[in-house]
């Protein structure tokens, strides 16, 4: 009996020990896959994503589910229709890219983070699960699939076709830290404010990346639909802002009083900010400072320029 028993242990043990390395080893998060809002008029939206900006469009699922606009063939904005109109805040998740969406479930489980028991198959073999971040924004993990082709090439080049970041508001920013940077690996890039001594914008890079999430601090208790919709934004970067512009000028586009002009950001980027027919802000930035940034030193690996496709 007693040597059954240490036998049994022998067995046992080493499987548990198996068990727990696969938990805590932690998939790859390479990047943004795509972001979610509601839109309340998606024949507006068509024309602001598909035709100005010139992102190639597909439905979203089920035909009547929305519409996605892919900036190149992995990483696109989804827009759905809401429940009710007029919402004021209209960020429904931000959807990071993981090497592996079942693991990555096991993963956040095995750090007390409450996971459905599975993940949604998709098409072409992607996989899919969503969670919630301390401060109730739903985060979704995606892996691609061996098969999932994603959008084909656009017939007329869009204005960007990368995504770099999206933000959203954030009033505790330890609790936030202990869920993106302590269980995910995500890692500060760059954080700066709009007056000396003050924090607004903390930039958490992924840890397999260069793409990040930009906590957006010290908004109002009740930030109105206008302040919601500039916080709770993505950025798609360019090369050149005043290329942008001259480009975005030849499909149409007249500014507006609602539209910003560029300016040179703290951060030492240029940027130029477009509002959506829905308010949300698309933050054009350019890849590379043109002066030091502010406040802090860039602490991780800038993006850079490439195809999309």
């Amino acid at each position: 009996m007693h040597r059954a028993i240490v036998l049994s242990c022998v067995i046992f043990f080493p499987a548990l020990a198996g068990a727990q390395q696969a938990a805590s080893a932690r998939p790859a998060i390479t990047g943004i896959s795509h972001v979610t809002f509601y839109a309340d008029n998606l024949e507006k939206s068509q024309q602001f994503y598909g035709v100005l900006i010139g992102w190639q469009q597909l439905p979203a699922g089920t035909p009547a589910s929305g519409v996605r606009f892919y900036a190149n063939h992995s990483q696109y904005i989804e827009l759905l229709s809401p429940p009710s109109p007029g919402l004021e805040d209209r960020l429904v998740s931000v959807s990071l890219a993981t090497a592996n969406a079942e693991s990555m479930r096991r993963f956040l489980a095995a750090h007390a983070i409450a996971v459905p028991s599975s993940v949604t198959a998709g098409p072409g073999g992607s996989a899919t699960f969503r969670v919630k971040d301390p401060e109730g924004h739903t985060i979704e993990f995606t892996q691609r699939g061996p098969h999932d082709a994603g959008a084909p090439r656009p017939l007329s080049t869009p204005v960007s076709n990368q995504i770099v970041h999206a933000g959203f508001v954030v009033r505790d920013r330890a609790a936030m830290d202990r869920f993106y940077r302590d269980v995910l690996g995500f890692h500060l890039y760059w954080q700066g404010g709009s007056s000396a001594g003050r924090t607004d914008w903390v930039m958490m890079q992924v840890p397999n990346g260069t793409d990040w999430v930009e906590y957006m601090l010290n908004l109002p208790r009740t930030p109105s639909r206008s302040q919601l919709g500039s916080a709770n934004h993505f950025s798609p970067e360019v090369v050149s802002v005043a290329a942008l512009q001259e480009n975005l000028k030849h499909r149409g586009w007249v500014p507006t009083a609602e539209d910003r002009p560029p300016v040179l950001g703290v951060d030492g980027k240029w940027q130029l900010d477009l509002l959506d027919p829905d308010g949300t802000r698309v933050e054009f930035m350019e890849f590379k400072e043109v002066k030091p940034p502010c406040c802090s030193p860039v602490l991780g690996t800038p993006p850079t320029p490439s195809s999309g496709w």
